[in-house]
């Protein structure tokens, strides 16, 4: 079980964030400190992007299907895991409640965790190459494009167990802060633990 938490209790660690705040690389290190598994949420856009264009009314109901049966996947085996997210508007806030839904129902815990990332040092990394060998948004001019078109507008999320800019923190520094942040929540809530 990760960070020494209660046998019975499980939890997701919701990293969000803008295109190219890095939630990705954080995740992948954070995977490996806190022992979960990672749930990048490009895995869900990229096989519901096979079948249907992004944005679609298809491919919305796909990647949403996908989303919420691997929550309640997770929530019935307890399994905790860290899972990215971009919030933007072709995800409806109801569709995040009802991801969640099967996670609160079994007892489990929500944090979330806020990556974020001036425009200008996201204009920079969306060239980064490796961005473009993953089928991410690489385009300077269509992210600033789709940015005025309110493509990225989204209802606030829950209060972040920690917020992170991660233009003024190296990538292995934000998953460290991360982990700090929830051992510090583990620990307080089981003090016993």
């Amino acid at each position: 079980m990760a960070m020494g938490a209660e046998e019975s209790s499980f939890h997701v660690l919701f990293v969000h964030g803008p295109a190219a705040s890095g939630k990705y690389t954080i995740g992948s290190l954070l995977s490996s400190i806190v022992n979960m598994p990672l749930f990048h949420n490009h895995l869900v856009v990229d096989a519901a992007q096979a079948l249907f264009d992004f944005g679609t009314p298809e491919f919305s109901a796909l990647r949403g299907a996908l989303w919420c049966e691997s929550f309640a996947a997770a929530a019935a085996a307890r399994q905790s895991f860290i899972f990215t997210f971009n919030p933007e508007a072709s995800v409806t806030y109801a569709l995040l409640e009802e991801m969640l839904a099967p996670v609160h129902a079994a007892a489990g815990q929500v944090h979330f965790v806020e990556l974020q990332c001036d425009d200008k040092t996201v204009s920079e990394r969306l060239s980064e190459p490796g961005r473009a060998a993953f089928g991410k948004l690489s385009d300077k001019q269509l992210y600033a494009r789709l940015k005025a078109a309110g493509a990225f507008d989204f209802p606030p999320l829950p209060t972040p167990l920690i917020s992170i800019d991660t233009a003024r923190h190296a990538p292995i520094e934000s998953a460290q802060l991360i982990a700090q942040a929830f051992r510090n929540r583990i620990t307080s809530e089981n003090p016993d633990a």
